[in-house]
C-alpha cells in the first residue's frame, strides 16, 4: 500500500470520528476500488478512528466539569446526564453509528466509564464495522 494513501486514510478515519463531517467508510470504499490491500487498508481506518474515540474520551475526562455543568443548565441535558449514567454501557453498543456514536465516546470520558469496557466496546464494534464494510464491498 502506498504511505500515502495509509496515511490518508488513518487521516480521514481519525477525523470521521470527531464532530467533523468525514466519512472513513467512504475512503475505505475507495482504497479498495483503487485495489489496496483489504487487511491494511481495514487497518489504517482502525488505527485512525479509534486515536480519535480514545482522545473523545480523553477530551471528555478532560473536561468533565465544564461539560457536566453544561449539561445540568437545561432540563433536556439533566434527562441525557441522568439517562447516560444509568446506561452508557449499552449506549456505547451504538457508538460505532454515524452522528451519535462520537459525542457518546465523549461522554463515556465525562462519565469516567471503565477504559477496559471502552475499548473493548468501541474499538471492537468500530473495527468490527470496517472488516463488515471491507467484506461487503468486496
Amino acid at each position: 500500500m502506498h504511505d500515502l494513501t495509509f496515511s490518508g486514510l488513518i487521516l480521514q478515519a481519525f477525523l470521521a470520528a470527531t464532530i467533523l463531517p468525514f466519512s472513513s467508510e467512504a475512503g475505505l470504499i475507495a482504497a479498495l476500488k483503487l485495489d489496496q490491500p483489504i487487511y491494511l487498508s481495514v487497518l489504517a481506518c482502525s488505527l485512525g478512528n479509534c486515536l480519535a474515540c480514545l482522545i473523545n474520551y480523553g477530551l471528555g475526562y478532560a473536561f468533565k466539569d465544564k461539560l457536566h455543568n453544561k449539561l445540568t443548565a437545561s432540563y433536556g441535558g439533566r434527562k441525557a446526564l441522568a439517562l447516560s449514567d444509568r446506561y452508557l454501557n449499552f449506549a456505547l453498543l451504538l457508538s460505532w453509528l454515524p452522528v451519535i456514536g462520537d459525542p457518546l465516546t465523549i461522554i463515556a470520558g465525562m462519565l469516567k466509564t471503565d477504559l477496559k469496557i471502552f475499548i473493548l466496546l468501541v474499538f471492537g464494534l468500530r473495527i468490527g464495522r470496517y472488516v463488515l464494510i471491507a467484506w461487503l464491498a468486496a
